[in-house]
């Protein structure tokens, strides 16, 4: 991922609100104890989603992707009063992790995980969501995002992670990666896609951002 230049990457962490304590527990952590760190938003990435969930103050947020947990906590700073985030992964070995710090944040009865297959679980939601966040295995991002497009309001915003692929969907010889091949097809159909408008956004590993019509 650190495909932008550090000292690029240093002044805009410096120039960034900083994560709370909670956060900062769960970030360091998770690196310190958790396989694959890497894939934790961490602070600058954590901020934007705050951001914009605080633009939106939505009232159901959609996470497909979990982790140990630090995206849910940030999306979930802008909810509404009475609002729900449900968060979707398939990894049970780090539940307890992930809990154990959720418990420790008043945001955590907004926070909704259901374990299983994020391709089995949100054909089953009977809900509208007014944001989801993709952060998922990256083979399955166009499967990921039609099914969270028909659980989408109108006018409902979808954040998808990871869509630079540490910058090697800007270099052909790359597109030999079946990782690299998936998220360059998941962009080209958000593009071509006249359901949604998008901007594809260079922050931290790319993030594309996009509206229902």
């Amino acid at each position: 991922m650190d495909f932008l230049p550090a000292n690029i990457t240093t002044y805009a962490e410096a120039h960034t609100s900083p994560e709370s304590a909670l956060l900062h527990r769960l970030n360091r952590n998770t690196h310190a104890h958790i396989m694959a760190p890497r894939m934790l938003s961490g602070h600058m990435q954590g901020r934007f989603l705050a951001m914009v969930s605080w633009m939106i103050r939505p009232h159901r947020i959609l996470e497909i992707g979990t982790y140990t947990g630090y995206s849910a906590l940030c999306l979930a700073e802008g909810l509404a009063e009475e609002g729900r985030l449900i968060t979707i992964d398939s990894n049970e070995e780090i539940e307890a992790f992930t809990r154990s710090y959720w418990a420790q944040s008043p945001l955590n009865d907004k926070i909704d995980f259901r374990l299983g297959l994020a391709t089995d679980i949100i054909p089953t939601l009977n809900e509208s969501f007014d944001l989801a966040f993709i952060d998922a295995d990256k083979r399955n991002l166009s499967i990921y995002f039609d099914l969270v497009l028909d659980k989408l309001r109108p006018g409902g915003f979808i954040l998808a992670d990871n869509v630079l692929w540490s910058g090697k969907v800007a270099k052909p010889i790359g597109a030999g990666d079946a990782d690299t091949r998936a998220v360059m097809a998941f962009n080209q159909k958000v593009q071509q896609d006249p359901r949604v408008e998008n901007v594809l956004l260079p922050v931290r590993d790319g993030i594309m951002m996009m509206r229902k019509r």
